[in-house]
C-alpha cells in the first residue's frame, strides 16, 4: 500500500504494472483488496491503481460534511497528484457511481469507462421503496459486528457456485469495513444519488459488464443504463453475480482487457 494526503486525509491506494493507466473504484461495503486478481492479471498491459476510497481500507474517514461532489474531488485529486493522466476509469457497484460523478464534474479526465455492476445510483435505477429498503438495512447493519456485516452482505454479493476460496477472501475483506465511512456514505446522500441526467452526456468509450445473477443490479437497470449511455457496449457475464471481479475474474480481466485494448486500437 501507498499513501498520499488529499483534502486533509491519507488516501491509500495499490499499483502495479506499467502500461496505459486504469484506476479500480470498488463497491462501497468493501476496499482496494477486492482488486487483487485485476492488479495481478491486468499488471501485464496496464498500470492498474486500486484505490480506498474514503472510509475504507487504510485511508482516513471523511469528514461529517462531506456530500457525493466531495468524493468525486477527492478521486479527482487523487489522480492528478499521481500524475494518472487521462486513466481509463472502471467503478464496481457503488464505484460505478462514483465514476458517473467523476464524470459529472471532470468530464475530460476518463479516457474511457467501464461500469459494473453499476447503477444510476439508487435513486436513479431502482424503486423509491428498494431505495428506503436498502437505506435502512445499512443503517442496520453498520451497528453490527465486522463478522455479522459480512455475513449480511455474502447472500447478494455471490452466487451458490463462488469457490469457498472467494467466500474467505471477500469476507475477510468485508470484516474490516469502518463503520464510520459507511455513515458518511449515508450522510453524503448516497442512498438519494441519482446519476440518470449525466447518462446521455457521456462522450467517451463505454463498457457496461454485468452477471446474469446479479441481484442487487438485476439486468433491467443494465438495459437501461445501455439504452441511456450513446454507443454504450453491454456485456453479460452468464452464471455470475454482483462481485464479478472476484467470482469470476478471467472472464471479468478479460472482457476488462478487450474493450481497453478497443479504445487504444
Amino acid at each position: 500500500m501507498e499513501q498520499v494526503e488529499i483534502k486533509g486525509l491519507s488516501i491509500a491506494f495499490r499499483t502495479a504494472g506499467d502500461g496505459p493507466l486504469l484506476v479500480l473504484l470498488h463497491g462501497g461495503p468493501s476496499d482496494s483488496r477486492q482488486w487483487r486478481r485485476q492488479l495481478e492479471d491486468l499488471s501485464d498491459e496496464f498500470k492498474v491503481v486500486a484505490w480506498d476510497m474514503p472510509g475504507c481500507g487504510q485511508s482516513s474517514d471523511p469528514p461529517p460534511d462531506w456530500r457525493t461532489r466531495d468524493y468525486a474531488d477527492c478521486l479527482a485529486e487523487s489522480i492528478g497528484v499521481l500524475g494518472l493522466e487521462r486513466p481509463h476509469v472502471l467503478g464496481l457497484s457503488f464505484g460505478s457511481g462514483l465514476a458517473l460523478e467523476l464524470y459529472r464534474w471532470y468530464s475530460t479526465m476518463p479516457r474511457s469507462l467501464i461500469l459494473a455492476a453499476a447503477y444510476a445510483g439508487w435513486a436513479g435505477s431502482l424503486p423509491p421503496e428498494v431505495v428506503e429498503q436498502r437505506k435502512q438495512g445499512m443503517l442496520k447493519r453498520i451497528e453490527m459486528s465486522p463478522d455479522q456485516w459480512a455475513r449480511e452482505w455474502m447472500p447478494t454479493l455471490l452466487t451458490e457456485a463462488a469457490s469457498p476460496g472467494v467466500l474467505d477472501e471477500l469476507t475477510s475483506i468485508l470484516a474490516g469495513f469502518h463503520p464510520e465511512g459507511q455513515r458518511a456514505l449515508l450522510r453524503a446522500g448516497w442512498a438519494e444519488h441519482d446519476a440518470r441526467d449525466i447518462l446521455p452526456q457521456i462522450k467517451v468509450p463505454t463498457l457496461l459488464l454485468y452477471g446474469d445473477k446479479d441481484v442487487r443490479s438485476p439486468l433491467e437497470v443494465a438495459r437501461e443504463m445501455h439504452a441511456k449511455i450513446p454507443g454504450s457496449t453491454l456485456v453479460v457475464m452468464e452464471g455470475v453475480g454482483h462481485e464479478a471481479d472476484m467470482e469470476a475474474p478471467d472472464r471479468f480481466n478479460a472482457e476488462v482487457r478487450r474493450f481497453l485494448r478497443s479504445v487504444h486500437s
